[in-house]
């Protein structure tokens, strides 16, 4: 069994002559660092836009239900459409990203969130409303498959830190939209539609350093998924040599090289591992979208004013920025990484059941723990990093776990929405939040096995 899961944040995992390859000229390299630094600021940037579509409708979904007249069943079809796109367009990102390279479809995510954000507020129905939310999420579910792709390709030695780095923008992203939504919308007059759009300047923020890298879309493709290095040492012998412009492909190169080379990929699906994933990537969201969409509704009917709600799903939601860090480097320094996901588990099993017996009472402290429940998303992330040796091994995991994952979650919203109307409080449906976190710990566990997909093959 291969050690690399264990060390890839290690420089000797992969030769350090690779990106300096002695063909290469001077021009080539400062090309890369240029190329480098711009990723990172990309990728940063992205991450920032990866969630306040969501969380910043969550901080006023009192405020549009009755704007749009929903009923609680309906504010739950809508809490829900977050998974169901990221499930249903997450699925298309492998092979866009073959096309057109994965940098190219991050550039086009950014501009469908931008475009999503900025047309929902003009939204006169529910329908309206919901069409311009799927294409902002349409953005946010190709986005979502591609980051750890684009880590893995650009930076193959450093997936823990990097995963970290943009795991933290997202969580900072995703908590300032909590905190300051309501506070923005009521220094806008008071309309819940210039709340909401004001997000897409961040998102038109996002376009621009992918520019750039959408005009080396070609060179992308190359070493990515379906042309990776591997496939094209397959079809095309002489073709390293163009690979080996690239200091992020040269250094992807060595981990393409399997004994495997010439025989097919095992059908992802046919993984234990690969389903693991995308049962612990399915419950982890089904929290993290029952807690955005929800938890402010929640502490507001147990009596605490709508701009603290507010504020306490941002104290969530920004537990994220330092242990979104933190967890993917330690993660990639275990050999197993079964034993994080049950003590993040435990916290939310913890949380949950403050929430039920005093709401407001331990308002803080549950929303303290929540947030620390929630960086299974970042832990997950890794773990797909993690469980495949090659760049076309973790986007094949990538989407497959992430797509079946949201698939899971689909049903979590709706169904508290559900509950919540026709049991006439949060009991019921806190219990169920609550509940499902025994099942996370468990596919975490195996989840976290030292193993990959290649060893399943």
């Amino acid at each position: 069994m291969s050690d690399e899961p264990k060390t890839l944040d290690a420089a000797p995992v992969r030769p350090s002559s690779a990106p300096r390859d002695p063909t290469s000229t001077p021009e080539t390299g400062r090309g890369a660092r240029w190329t480098l630094g711009l990723v990172s600021v990309g990728l940063v940037l992205a991450a920032l836009n990866l969630r306040p579509a969501i969380t910043s409708l969550g901080a006023l979904l009192e405020e549009v239900s009755a704007g749009l007249h929903m009923s609680g069943t309906v504010a739950g079809v809508l809490t829900s459409v977050p998974p169901l796109c990221f499930a249903v367009f997450g699925i298309t990102a492998p092979r866009l990203a073959r096309r057109f390279g994965p940098a190219a479809v991050v550039c086009a995510g950014m501009a469908a969130i931008f475009a999503g954000l900025l047309l929902r507020p003009f939204a006169t129905g529910t329908a309206g409303f919901l069409a311009a939310s799927a294409l902002a999420l349409m953005g946010i579910a190709v986005s979502n498959v591609l980051m750890p792709v684009i880590v893995k390709r650009y930076f193959p030695d450093r997936i823990g830190s990097m995963t970290g780095l943009y795991s933290m923008a997202l969580a900072l992203g995703t908590s300032l939209a909590a905190a300051l939504t309501v506070p923005m919308t009521d220094a806008l007059g008071g309309d819940w539609r210039l709340g909401l759009g004001v997000w897409a300047v961040l998102a038109a923020l996002a376009v621009l350093p992918w520019l750039p890298l959408v005009k080396d879309r070609t060179g992308a493709a190359r070493t990515e998924p379906g042309a990776t290095p591997r496939a094209t040492a397959r079809t095309a012998p002489a073709a390293p040599a163009p690979a080996a412009s690239s200091a992020p492909a040269a250094q992807a190169a060595p981990a393409s090289a399997t004994p495997s080379a010439g025989t097919a990929p095992r059908p992802i699906h046919r993984s234990r591992t690969a389903w693991a994933l995308a049962c612990f990537f399915g419950l982890q969201a089904t929290g993290a979208y029952i807690t955005m969409g929800w938890m402010p509704q929640i502490f507001r009917d147990s009596g605490v004013p709508a701009s603290t709600a507010g504020v306490l799903l941002a104290v969530t939601m920004v537990m994220g920025v330092p242990l979104a860090f933190v967890i993917p480097r330690l993660a990639t320094r275990m050999r197993q990484q079964g034993p994080i996901a049950v003590a993040l588990g435990t916290c939310g099993l913890v949380g949950y059941t403050g929430l039920f017996l005093a709401p407001a009472g331990g308002a803080w402290v549950w929303a303290v723990l929540l947030g620390i429940s929630n960086c299974s998303f970042p832990l997950a992330l890794t773990m797909i990093g993690m469980r495949s040796r090659t760049g076309a091994g973790v986007v094949r995991l990538s989407a497959f776990a992430q797509s079946v994952g949201y698939l899971i979650s689909i049903p979590g919203p709706l169904l508290v929405g559900v509950l919540y109307q026709h049991s006439g409080g949060w009991g019921v449906p806190i219990a169920l939040m609550g509940g499902l976190m025994v099942p996370q710990m468990i596919v975490g566990v195996l989840a976290g096995r030292d193993r990959t997909v290649e060893d399943e093959s």
